[in-house]
């Protein structure tokens, strides 16, 4: 049996089943043996009534065994009909038996406790005997009997009226159970397949309903990720084929004679070759983070010595230009404990794409403070910022807000993920924050030194 709506069918009826064989045995059984005990308790009066009578007229228990006894029952016509009724004992004063029921024989003495739950047989105030009653079994054709089969068969019929429900029951609520694992099923094979755009309906906040929502995120991220993967392929072999493009197409000029071999000429294959190793450089250091082999020499230093170092190599550039570039560091600052050399490409990284967008006459600000026990590095520019939509994708590999421009003037696309990647090896936090017309605010967050 492979099919589990199959299995949690079967398992709701044999419950179900198992429970109403048990309810209906066992009603059975207290049905039989309440309505004898009723019947004899209605019985007793009457029996007790006629013993009495027998007493007084005879004056003794003389002969009391030969004697029938009769109980009373309503017959269908209303009209009281007599029936012996040998099921009983009857016993002197003393407890002795003196007519013997199913249960004793004469002569016998009655336990104490049975005397106890039977009838005192009382003449003139005085006990004279007492009446153990011991119900039979029903006659065949009795009332009694045709009350207890009608019983009987109500109960079956209600057993099985019962057992169809549960199948009904059972039959839905495994539908209801195994209808979001299908669904779960037919999109992994989906998945599998290589539809990466499936998404399960979400019904429930149960945990079938949490299952649908992971597969849904894990579907989404699995095509995040592999589009960004095929984008990512495409962009880095568009940035290679640049400089290789230019590099081929220069040497073979000057082999052939159409270009002189000229310094100028050498110049650019050169710079085009070092352009290329760079981004060969950037995209190793990503597959190392990404695998999590990113070497890192652990040093603990100052904040504030990071920052002055990366700002000393700016000077000429920002100099250039006429970018004024300025230090905001609040003291005193707890030490980190970082590799300084990431660290310093980090900022490097983030400073020349403030560079980039930063006009002429502009200002960059490089900052830092202690923020809950961590330290807080800050790069404000004040170039033309950014929108909400590129503000969310500038830490993504490869993405430009301005390819063209960016492209010209060097940029890979790869600084500001090489930036997180190093960042988040140090247990640590990059963002952004800017306004469209108000420069872009990169902001670094570092653990402090831990004792």
């Amino acid at each position: 049996m492979r099919s589990i709506t199959l299995k949690l069918i079967f398992a709701f009826l044999g419950i179900s089943l198992v429970s109403v064989l048990l309810i209906v045995l066992f009603a059975r059984y207290t049905t039989d043996q309440e309505f004898r005990r009723f019947t004899a308790t209605n019985d007793r009066f009457s029996i007790v009534e006629m013993l009495h009578d027998y007493y007084t007229a005879q004056g003794s228990w003389d002969g009391i065994e030969q004697v029938e006894l009769y109980r009373r029952f309503p017959a269908p016509n209303d009209n009281p009909l007599p029936k012996p009724y040998n099921a009983l004992t009857v016993t002197d004063q003393s407890g002795k038996v003196i007519r013997a029921g199913s249960n004793f024989k004469v002569g016998d003495t009655v336990p104490a406790d049975e005397i106890q739950r039977g009838a005192p047989i009382q003449v003139e105030g005085e006990t004279v005997g007492h009446l153990i009653f011991s119900p039979p079994p029903f006659d065949e054709n009795s009332p009694e009997r045709n009350f207890l089969n009608r019983t009987a068969q109500l109960l079956i019929y209600s057993a099985l009226a019962t057992t169809a429900v549960a199948l009904l029951l059972g039959i839905a609520l495994s539908r209801n159970l195994t209808s979001p694992i299908r669904e779960l099923t037919e999109a992994t094979h989906a998945v599998s397949q290589g539809d990466l755009s499936q998404q399960v309906p979400i019904r429930s906040n149960d945990e079938l309903g949490e299952l649908g929502k992971a597969f849904n995120k894990m579907s989404a991220e699995l095509s995040r990720s592999v589009n960004a993967r095929k984008q990512m392929t495409a962009d880095i072999a568009h940035e290679l084929r640049t400089p290789l493009s230019l590099i081929l197409g220069h040497a073979e000029a000057v082999h052939d004679g159409v270009l002189p071999p000229t310094r100028e000429n050498f110049e650019i294959i050169r710079e085009e070759a070092a352009r290329l190793e760079h981004l060969v450089n950037d995209l190793r250091i990503l597959s190392l983070a990404d695998a999590g082999e990113l070497t890192m020499s652990l040093q603990i230093i100052e904040p504030e010595r990071i920052l002055r170092e990366v700002a000393s190599l700016y000077q000429y550039q920002t100099q250039r230009k006429n970018i004024i570039l300025n230090l905001d560091i609040a003291s005193p600052l707890v030490s980190i404990e970082v590799d300084p050399g990431r660290m310093t490409q980090v900022f490097t990284n983030i400073l020349d794409n403030a560079l980039r967008h930063t006009p002429k006459g502009g200002q960059i600000v490089l900052s830092a403070r202690e923020v809950n026990d961590q330290v807080e590095f800050a790069i404000q520019d004040s170039g033309p910022g950014l929108k909400a939509e590129d503000l969310e994708r500038i830490f993504e590999r490869f993405y430009r807000t301005d390819a063209s421009r960016q492209r010209e003037e060097g940029g890979s696309g790869l600084g500001l993920a090489i930036a997180k990647s190093i960042v988040q090896a140090h247990a640590g936090q990059v963002s952004a924050e800017s306004e469209a017309g108000k420069g872009l605010k990169v902001i670094v967050t570092l653990p402090k030194k831990t004792s």
